[in-house]
């Protein structure tokens, strides 16, 4: 029997009820390519795989690799490695698993809660290749993802995952769905890459630094966190007497885009 390690965040989903819902969120077609990160021992894995052709799961602990590896389960490979490193683009554009090109590329799992916001920007990098993410992660990290500016949840990571998402939570999960059970709510979220993204690499690169120096301090008034901007970008008297959580994401994104073009 495996037990759960505190070192990888890790807590096994075993309500069916809740697993049932989760499968009905993905709904996979069964020429999907799919990687499920951070298996455990198999909640979600088990009923994808009864949707699917083939399942990759990405999985950090050894004890769990060697878990899968030893079942030898048709349809599935088993990746050993860290998502914070791992190379989805590579995943995503160089798959020979599944020759169809018009099939759903998608990324799903029970993220351990102690990494999920580094990994959520780290999969930004795939955003352009895949067509759907779906995640369970701490009810409260899903709260800020989905935020609306002029909300005290409203973050860096609000403005920067809506600049390249639709978002949506969809499921709300107690700690009573897990063994062990966490302290902490947990829900889930999709997350579907917006089609009509535009910004180039510089643009995303100064809307990375426009976000994170607005929020630096969030109970500054803009005046002082983008003082080192605010003639660059125009901003009115209005705009600087305002908070980061005031601003909504276009704005922001007309920052950018200006900010690029004057650099």
């Amino acid at each position: 029997m495996h037990l759960a390690r505190k070192r990888f965040g890790q807590n096994f989903l075993k309500d069916d009820g809740v697993i049932h819902a989760i499968i009905s969120i993905i709904n996979p077609s069964a020429d999907a390519q799919i990687i499920e990160v951070g298996p455990g021992l198999g909640a979600l894995t088990l009923p994808l795989l009864n949707q699917v052709d083939h399942l990759d799961l990405l999985e950090i602990d050894r004890d769990l690799v060697a878990y899968w590896r030893a079942k030898h389960i048709p349809g599935i490979d088993i990746i050993e490695g860290d998502a914070l490193q791992f190379d989805f683009v590579n995943w995503a554009t160089n798959s020979k698993k599944i020759p169809t090109q018009t099939r759903r590329r998608l990324i799903v799992g029970n993220l351990p809660y102690n990494i999920s916001s580094p990994l959520l920007f780290h999969l930004l990098t795939v955003a352009p290749f895949i067509d759907e993410q779906v995640f369970m992660l701490q009810a409260e990290v899903v709260a800020r993802m989905v935020a609306v500016d002029g909300g005290a949840e409203f973050s860096r990571l609000s403005v920067m995952l809506q600049a390249r998402y639709h978002l949506e939570q969809v499921l709300e999960v107690p700690p009573t769905a897990f063994e062990p059970q966490p302290k902490v709510n947990s829900a889930v979220v999709r997350m579907i890459p917006r089609q009509q993204f535009s910004l180039n690499t510089d643009e995303w690169r100064a809307l990375e630094k426009i976000v994170a120096a607005a929020f630096s301090q969030r109970r500054k008034m803009l005046r002082t966190n983008l003082q080192g901007y605010s003639e660059r970008l125009a901003l009115s008297e209005a705009e600087l007497k305002l908070r980061a959580q005031d601003i909504p994401v276009t704005r922001y994104i007309e920052w950018a885009c200006r900010l690029a073009q004057l650099q």
